[in-house]
């Protein structure tokens, strides 16, 4: 019986699970659609709520139709409180969990990422500061870019 039950799921979560990051893809497209100053301003008004709302609850809900159901124990802290916070280790997909839970914030990713088909777009719209491994000053930079985001007064999202 419990082959069968996953013969029948895990075909049925894949198509499900495709079919949000699809739709997190043109949500992500929308939003950042010929957006002014592409990743050097922080997205404002419809398109900062378009990103928060529907990428966190589409990421939430892939992450139930995986199997897996998260309980937030205390408050998550507010923009004004941690204009950044720190999730660790940082090393699989479960960072999305975290990421969903916390509002969509901007975050700290490899800039080949952002090339990555469907995913990259998704990425982008978060906002990342891009660290690029070639780059020798990429450590130097991305700590001022952190720096100005987290100074900003709640113009960027939380880092």
């Amino acid at each position: 019986q419990t082959v069968l039950q996953g013969i029948i799921l895990l075909p049925l979560r894949a198509i499900c699970i495709t079919f949000i990051l699809l739709l997190a893809w043109l949500s992500a497209s929308i939003a950042t659609f010929c957006q002014p100053g592409r990743g050097f301003l922080p997205l404002k008004g419809w398109r900062r709520r378009m990103i928060q709302t529907t990428l966190s609850c589409l990421t939430r809900t892939a992450y139930v139709v995986m199997g897996f159901q998260v309980k937030v124990k205390g408050k998550v802290a507010s923009l004004t409180e941690a204009p950044i916070f720190v999730a660790a280790p940082h090393s699989s997909f479960f960072d999305a969990i975290i990421c969903a839970l916390t509002g969509m914030p901007s975050i700290v990713s490899r800039a080949e990422n952002l090339s990555t088909p469907v995913f990259g777009t998704i990425l982008s719209s978060l906002q990342p500061v891009a660290v690029s491994r070639q780059d020798p000053d990429s450590r130097k930079n991305t700590v001022a870019e952190i720096t100005r985001r987290a100074l900003s007064r709640g113009q960027w999202p939380q880092v």
